[in-house]
């Protein structure tokens, strides 16, 4: 799936629209600044993928402090079957700077 800026992401949690919001960055990153995500650390998501087995099917949109880790994330998710899932381009930083 394409990747999503961030003013669409920002738009999308303004409307309430449904998707699975996952965020991959560290906990302590996570506790200063979160959208309201789960956090999953991507060090951590090959052995939680389960956690997020039911939402398999649905679209996930993936965010960490850049879009480094998230793109990660996607291309791992991917590789396990997930197939709706998109990258927060700019991550984090980029949100903050709306």
């Amino acid at each position: 799936m394409e990747d999503i800026t961030v003013a669409e992401l920002k738009e999308r949690l303004d409307k309430g629209q449904k998707f699975h919001f996952l965020d991959v960055r560290e906990e302590w990153e996570f506790e200063e600044d979160n959208l309201g995500a789960q956090n999953i650390p991507l060090g951590e998501l090959p052995h939680r993928l389960s956690e997020l087995e039911k939402h398999k099917d649905d679209e996930i949109i993936v965010h960490c402090r850049s879009g480094a880790r998230s793109g990660n994330a996607k291309k791992f998710m991917e590789s396990k079957g997930y197939s709706k899932v998109r990258n927060v381009l700019g991550g984090i930083l980029a949100y903050r700077a709306l």
